[in-house]
């Protein structure tokens, strides 16, 4: 093992040096190829992200220290085409030969491969970094910008460039900044009285206050916080050019003495500018088309409502409601003018997914007043969607699907949408039984949505969530069947739910009625589908209970086999006998936990609930990567279902629960925290981190969690060590095919960086697990007992590839089980630590 190390260790320095003696086989006698930018701040060598940012030319980017790309570059020859002319005549006749042998068009072809080839080394490598003095003196020049705009007045920068004689050259920056200047006096000089009355209102809310250090962007940013807020109290005239800073720093000992100047409005004329005083401006008329398009424009209307101040006007037949439209508009009759009332018009109206982008124009009238158009274009009232999808998976040979849609744009004038949507598909399964068709899997299902643009609710609830939240309510009806699909489940599910936007970065959900049943069909085939389950069983049957021989039967090969039609009967045979207990108590607890799972697998499910979800997303667009998430779900299910049944007096089934409709109805407390934050770290690095915890607890009329709502852990997207549902609960080493419980832990954190162009790398380590904890689990290694269970807490670590195709992310990881809580304490870190106990992902976009 040693030795072979040492030939590894030997044959990466030799490589290295070797890429290392090529690098500037492409830089010319007189160039220097740059190879390390230095720089120095106050004597410190400052290497912070900032910094380096700064620097217009870089050095060629590096892989483990070794410019890959460049050495990529280097490969490709100059001026390929004459090259290949001329080896072509370098020997006499060759030319015609190769023509003879292969044809003129096969020759032309050859050639044609080894320019595209050499031009893609071109294009995937990176040319040398050239040292140009020219851009040394501009990123001097950005350094001493960037400390000035930061307060250092003073400040001096100067560059060094150490040429050597191997054509290489490194580059040093010497920056000495001096004491910052700090805010001193901050006044005003404002003549319009009524700004100087608004400013005075918002003053205290100023960005730049006495005793900061200067910087450039707190007064770009005080001038547009001072615009916005004079353009939301009616000064309609109002922009950022009226706001100036006059500065004084003369003998102030490094202090900054700041005047704030708002200038009075400028009022162009044909021969000069005349100044006047700001004026708060009103609105006096809002006017609504609601069918305004291009070949509309100059006709008459045919159709006109006044409502609550507003006018609404239509070419044709008014198709609104006028309350539907007005409730979208923040733009109101009498009401001082105000910007941010046009931009949530702006949104709320895109929301009602009704209109095209809707056009908003302001008229200024004589008397300080505004009127105000809003013309809308309606979309078609009726879109049809159509998709299909052919997939395979570890039950189906093949499966083909189609998913027709209908939805339908102002359904009851009201601006609410109506959406029917259908899935049909059929599959042939990898295990059909005989005489079956081909096609034995069937899938079908309806899913009704409507969507209204406002809270429906009989309450007024404008004070509690105002329609700049853009509230809406969501109603929505869905049921599918199933066939040759696990136990063949029939779904009913409804939802009426609340959703609402206090501001840019917050999101919340209200299901104030969630409802789910799940009727399986097909329970004869449980141990078909979790063959795991059964293999234990059998072999409990076989080997260590006396199993009487009317619970065994022969299979096609004559070998003895636990009848699955009686395996019912004998687990409670198994678990009737108290002296099998006493003798076999592990083998007894195994038939025990197998029958357990088996009864909650196959019971029918109704869960109605209440859930509540928010979530607080800081990112400002989709390429951002410096950002934080936070989401919470709060889930109450099956607590009026209980008040109601002990209320109304009704009985108790055989295993002490509440019955619906003949349905035992769950009822549990179920909540979630996630949070995830992204560093931007530059050079597109980007460290990523994600913790969840998730607990769901039963009681009442229940005693465990539905399948459905418990956690499962491993997969893509949790712990890439272990496939999904393989991992856990916590250190109990089961073979179940779906492992999963009610509690989760999880922590992943992952480095990612760029390789060149759009292939990306990462490493990452995923740490996690799930337990039971008061519920009706008793597995030895599955309870979470105490703080003393996170010593099963599962530790995956690995690495990946991911390509941008800017729609998505393919991505491709490979975890290793770095510590697994399956084995003994002693002996559970680097067990399986290699590459034929790995874990292959392949997954779309970012697990985080």
């Amino acid at each position: 093992m040693t030795r072979q190390l040492l030939k590894i260790f030997i044959l990466i320095i030799f490589s290295r040096c070797f890429l290392s003696c090529d690098a500037t086989k492409r830089v010319a006698e007189d160039e220097h190829l740059l190879t390390k930018n230095t720089v120095f701040v106050n004597d410190k060598k400052d290497n912070s992200v900032t910094t380096n940012n700064l620097i217009y030319q870089k050095t060629n980017r590096k892989i483990a220290g070794v410019p890959l790309r460049l050495h990529i570059y280097n490969l490709a020859r100059p001026n390929r085409d004459s090259l290949f002319e001329a080896w072509l005549d370098k020997k006499p006749n060759r030319r015609e030969r190769l023509i003879k042998r292969y044809s003129k068009k096969q020759l032309n072809k050859l050639k044609a491969s080894a320019i595209g080839f050499n031009n893609w080394l071109k294009h995937t490598g990176e040319p040398p970094t050239i040292v140009n003095e020219e851009q040394t003196k501009k990123s001097a020049k950005r350094f001493q910008d960037y400390y000035i705009n930061n307060g250092w007045f003073n400040v001096e920068t100067e560059y060094d460039i150490n040429k050597s004689d191997n054509k290489r050259a490194e580059v040093e920056y010497r920056i000495k900044t001096g004491r910052p200047f700090v805010l001193d006096s901050i006044t005003e000089t404002i003549k319009s009285p009524v700004v100087k009355s608004l400013y005075e209102d918002i003053e205290n809310d100023a960005i730049i206050k006495p005793g900061q250090q200067y910087k450039t962007l707190n007064f770009e940013n005080e001038r547009e916080r001072i615009s916005n807020e004079l353009r939301n109290n009616g000064v309609y005239h109002f922009n950022q050019d009226y706001i100036t800073f006059e500065m004084d720093t003369i003998g102030t000992n490094k202090k900054v003495n700041v005047d704030v100047i708002i200038q009075d409005r400028a009022i162009r004329t044909p021969d000069s500018i005349e100044r006047k005083p700001f004026e708060v401006y009103k609105i006096r008329d809002v006017n609504i088309i609601t069918d305004y398009t291009f070949e509309n424009r100059g006709k008459s209307f045919k159709d006109s409502i006044y409502y609550n101040g507003y006018k609404l006007y239509s070419y044709g037949k008014m198709r609104y409601q006028p309350k539907a439209l007005t409730d979208a508009v923040f733009i109101s009759p009498g009401e001082v003018f105000r910007d941010i009332d046009r931009t949530r018009t702006y949104r709320h109206l895109n929301e009602l997914r009704t209109f095209k982008y809707p056009n908003i124009e302001y008229i200024e009238n004589a008397d300080r007043t505004l009127t105000d158009t809003i013309r809308l274009t309606p979309l078609k009232k009726f879109n049809l969607g159509f998709s299909t999808d052919v997939s395979t998976s570890n039950i189906q040979s093949v499966g083909l699907s189609v998913n027709p849609s209908l939805l339908i744009r102002n359904i009851f004038r009201g601006a609410e949408t109506f959406q029917i949507s259908a899935i049909g598909s059929i599959g042939s399964s990898k295990d059909p039984q005989e005489g079956d068709p081909f096609f034995d899997i069937n899938e079908f299902g309806v899913d009704f949505k409507l969507t209204i643009p406002r809270l429906f609710s009989p309450f007024y609830t404008e004070n509690l969530i105002p329609k700049y939240m853009l509230p809406s309510t969501k109603i929505s009806l869905a049921s599918t069947s199933q066939t040759n699909i696990g136990l063949d489940k029939r779904t009913f599910s409804g939802i009426f739910n609340y959703n609402w936007r206090p501001n840019d970065k917050a999101t919340n959900r209200l299901d104030v009625f969630n409802v789910q049943y799940v009727k399986n069909l097909n329970i004869d085939n449980y141990f078909n589908v979790y063959s795991n389950s059964f293999n234990n069983l059998n072999n409990i049957a076989l080997n260590v209970y006396n199993t009487p021989a009317e619970y065994i039967e022969t299979d096609e090969n004559d070998n003895p086999v636990l009848n699955k039609a009686r395996s019912d009967e004998f687990m409670d045979l198994v678990l009737a006998d108290n002296s099998f207990e006493s003798n076999a108590p592990t083998s007894y607890k195994e038939v025990n936990n197998i029958k357990e799972r088996k009864d909650r697998l196959t019971e029918n499910n109704l869960i109605i609930s209440s859930i509540y979800n928010l979530t607080y997303d800081e990112r400002t667009n989709l390429f951002d990567e410096d950002f934080s998430i936070f989401r919470l779900k709060l889930e109450l299910a099956g607590n009026l279902l209980a008040t109601g049944s002990e209320l109304l007096g009704f009985q108790k089934n055989r295993n002490d629960r509440f019955e619906l409709f003949g349905v035992s109805y769950s009822q549990y407390v179920k909540t979630e925290f996630e949070y995830t934050k992204h560093w931007d770290l530059g050079k597109k690095n980007v460290f990523a981190m994600r913790s969840f915890l998730g607990v769901a607890i039963p009681y009442g009329n229940s005693n465990s969690i539905p399948f459905s709502k418990s956690f499962f852990a491993g997969g893509p997207n949790d712990n890439r060590a272990w496939t999904a549902y393989s991992l856990g609960p916590g250190s109990s080493n089961t073979t179940n095919e779906f492992n999963e419980a009610n509690l989760k832990l999880a922590l992943s954190a992952e480095q990612r960086f760029n390789i060149f162009e759009d292939l990306n790398g990462a490493i990452f380590v995923d740490v996690g697990n799930i337990w039971n904890v008061l519920d009706n689990t008793t597995s030895e290694g599955a309870v979470f007992n105490s703080f003393n269970s996170l010593k099963d807490i599962a530790v995956g670590s690995g690495f990946g590839l991911r390509y941008d195709f800017s729609f998505f992310v393919f991505r491709f990881d490979i975890g290793f089980k770095t510590y697994d809580p399956f084995y003994a304490e002693e002996n559970r870190w680097f067990n399986d630590y290699n590459f034929s106990n790995a874990v292959y992902n392949i997954g779309i976009n970012y697990p985080f």
